[in-house]
């Protein structure tokens, strides 16, 4: 059935007011449209739903049962297109993006923070998966974009550098080098260390960077997850190599960080997303909060693959 939405607000503007002339008022018609907006729905219904005399309007039986229903019906129509206008100017929606865990522990919570003040009726749903992992979910949509490891995607994704992330040694404050500033990859070579594992994106990256030099490095312990190593670390199983994103600032007291040199190695961390495809307008949103935030030469330098 056709829904006369004109007609349902004529015949509620008049049971209001109980006058044409206010109900015209308020709706900014003639009492002619007004008249004939009525007479197509009375018609459309088969039913009288408003009594007119010279005097006075009255409401007919079906009339006032229909009244409050109307009223019920205008607003939820109401409340449906406010939504939907403010979803399309990103006042409202969900969004769901898929990361690498890093990039979730120092560089994304201060970009949700200011996107959460712009839109506070926003909400934001996070995978953290490795980078297969995050390319995975883009391309099956179950994330409208990404924040992945540069190269670590397919073809059919297309990427915009964000931020470039250096590698650093991690250690305990009672390690040999924790007083250090920095230190160059081959004197680490007698230190027993925890590394990425082979499934982690960060590990190619390592192995190419490092090939030419060649360090005999002593990888006793791998981890997929910079957060294990982390828990290794501090509770002083050994030093690891972990992206500088990774290490929460006061989160572990007695962890120290120490720059990696010969060679500065760091990886670019890009947002992913299918080509050609366009994001929903709350996703929009968040996708140029975060690439107001870029600085794909900030984090770190150097050779990095």
């Amino acid at each position: 059935m056709k829904i006369d939405t004109l007609g349902v607000q004529a015949f509620i503007a008049v049971a209001t007011h109980r006058n044409f002339r206010r109900a015209c008022v308020e709706l900014h018609i003639t009492q002619t449209a007004l008249s004939r907006r009525l007479q197509t729905l009375e018609e459309h219904l088969g039913v009288k739903l408003v009594e007119r005399t010279t005097r006075s309007v009255e409401l007919t039986r079906i009339g006032r049962d229909f009244f409050p229903r109307g009223q019920r019906l205008l607003a939820e129509l109401e409340t449906a297109l406010t939504e939907i206008r403010e979803t399309g100017k990103a006042e409202r929606g969900d969004v769901t993006i898929a990361c690498v865990p890093t990039i979730g522990v120092r560089y994304l919570p201060r970009v949700i923070q200011e996107y959460s003040a712009r839109y506070p009726d926003n909400r934001i749903k996070i995978l953290d998966h490795s980078s297969f992992g995050v390319a995975d979910a883009v391309l099956r949509r179950e994330a409208e974009f990404g924040i992945n490891v540069a190269g670590a995607h397919d073809s059919g994704l297309a990427s915009v550098p964000l931020v470039r992330d250096r590698f650093v040694l991690i250690c305990r404050d009672d390690h040999p080098v924790a007083g250090r500033k920095q230190v160059s990859w081959n004197q680490l070579e007698s230190y027993p260390l925890i590394f990425a594992g082979r499934v982690s994106g960060n590990r190619p990256l390592l192995d190419l960077a490092l090939a030419a030099d060649n360090p005999r490095l002593r990888a006793y312990y791998e981890v997929q997850r910079s957060s294990t190593a982390l828990g290794l670390v501090a509770e002083g199983v050994g030093a690891a190599v972990v992206p500088s994103l990774a290490v929460q600032k006061d989160a572990y007291p007695r962890i120290r960080v120490v720059a990696l040199i010969e060679p500065v190695v760091s990886r670019l961390l890009v947002l992913i997303s299918p080509k050609n495809a366009h994001l929903s307008p709350a996703a929009q949103a968040l996708y140029d909060v975060l690439t107001r935030h870029a600085r794909p030469g900030g984090a770190g330098s150097g050779r990095s693959r």
